[in-house]
């Protein structure tokens, strides 16, 4: 697989079809086919096409494992609309 430890975050997910577009993109980019991508992380080729195809059932768990033997991990942050909301300290009493 190639080094991509200096890529960039790749943005806000926040559906099923958008995971599965991403883990795609990874895997075409690292020129793994499925079958190799289910054999290196243990779980089935149906699991990993259901996985890019979106399904909104996959089991979490082993979204997290390809992701994680694909070299990707998960960060999770506040809306970007609960960082813009005013401090209660600013509010006059």
């Amino acid at each position: 697989m190639k080094d991509n430890a200096n890529k960039e975050p790749y943005g806000n997910i926040s559906t099923s079809t958008e995971i599965g577009r991403l883990v795609r993109m990874y895997r075409k980019d690292q020129s793994v086919t499925q079958a190799e991508l289910a054999a290196l992380c243990a779980v089935g080729v149906r699991f990993i096409s259901d996985l890019e195809n979106g399904k909104p059932t996959v089991e979490l768990g082993k979204v997290l494992h390809v992701l994680k033997c694909l070299g990707l991990e998960v960060a999770v942050t506040p809306r970007s609309w609960a960082k813009q909301a005013p401090s209660i300290q600013g509010i006059p009493k």
